[in-house]
């Protein structure tokens, strides 16, 4: 079943994306992901950050899972945290 929640973008990921968030609409991160970089597509620089980010899905990291195996659901939240420096 298709769950609907809410893509947030931080630092670079929100400055590739023009926007802070976006709504989801996918069984998997990898679904939703791949919508995403449908929805920028005329921001090209969005899909080259993405690559480099990690994810949290309702506050849990992601790490290396293989994205189509991390199911989302209904009223969730995926952080779309690309890399950083500073402590």
């Amino acid at each position: 079943m298709t769950a609907t929640g809410t893509i947030r973008y931080w630092a670079a990921a929100r400055s590739a994306a023009g926007t802070d968030e976006d709504a989801y609409e996918a069984e998997t991160l990898a679904q939703a992901l791949d919508a995403a970089r449908a929805r920028h597509a005329e921001r090209p620089e969005f899909a080259r950050v993405l690559l480099r980010c990690a994810f949290l899905v309702d506050g849990s990291p992601v790490g290396t899972r293989d994205h189509a195996t991390v199911k989302l659901v209904t009223g969730g939240t995926v952080e779309v945290l690309p890399p950083f420096a500073g402590g």
